[in-house]
């Protein structure tokens, strides 16, 4: 049985990415793998609604059409509207990055992120998703995820990004427990050696872990614990915002 329609459709938006952010006709048909007329036809339809857009020199992109229906998410909305008040006071306490994920299968999706100037350069993108072992905020949802699942990310393959990444299971293991006996996570050069984060847990209305926040600073000359009581407030007052209005988040 052949490919649905979604299923192709699906595969076309599927052939952007981050490291792809533009693409022309027949690029597009050979990573989704459809003939270059079925591509055609799919291209020009969604272009036509506004999901992608076809720019001067023939290339394709994300459309704004589709970023203002991901953006109706309530999972993102809902939270990001809870959140930015205490992620600018957090911004404001620190002038570098401050983040905001939320746990989707074994990634961690950014649903926010500002940044100042001066700060540390990260690989982070709002709509971006990085593995969960290799950074704070991830450690985080891992740590208060059901347990299939962090047996399923213990089992590997754990992606090694520096020689500080969590790569063997006793080690991520081990620092999901201190996670869950502090209240924090601190991940040191993991996923960037020129980065420390330090992160903490959002809560939602039935005291489950809904998503997490991160302050990413300088790893060198920086002391992760000057940081945890400035990123704890911030979880908290997020996590009364979200009790008090019922958003689930």
């Amino acid at each position: 049985m052949g490919e649905s329609v979604t299923s192709r459709v699906l595969g076309v938006l599927g052939a952007f990415g981050a490291d792809r952010t533009e693409l022309t006709l027949t690029e597009i048909s050979r990573r989704c793998g459809l003939p270059l007329t079925t591509t055609h036809r799919i291209v020009g339809e969604l272009t036509g609604w506004g999901a992608l857009e076809r720019a001067e020199d023939g290339r394709y992109r994300i459309g704004l059409r589709l970023w203002e229906v991901g953006a109706l998410a309530p999972r993102g909305l809902g939270l990001r509207e809870s959140a930015m008040p205490f992620l600018e006071d957090l911004y404001e306490v620190t002038r570098q990055n401050v983040q905001l994920a939320v746990l989707d299968g074994r990634d961690a999706v950014y649903v926010e992120r500002l940044s100042g100037r001066g700060a540390v350069t990260v690989i982070t993108r709002v709509g971006g998703r990085l593995p969960l072992h290799a950074t704070g905020v991830g450690l985080v949802l891992l740590a208060h995820a059901d347990h299939p699942l962090q047996e399923q990310v213990l089992a590997g393959p754990l992606r090694r990004y520096t020689a500080k990444t969590l790569c063997r299971p006793e080690e991520l293991r081990h620092a999901l427990a201190e996670v869950r006996r502090t209240g924090v996570a601190v991940c040191d050069g993991q996923i960037e050696l020129v980065a420390l984060s330090v992160a903490a847990p959002v809560h939602g209305p039935r005291g489950d872990v809904v998503a997490a926040l991160s302050v990413v600073v300088p790893a060198q000359g920086s002391d992760a614990r000057a940081y945890v009581p400035a990123v704890r407030a911030a979880a908290r007052g997020t996590s009364r915002t979200l009790a008090a209005t019922g958003e689930k988040a």
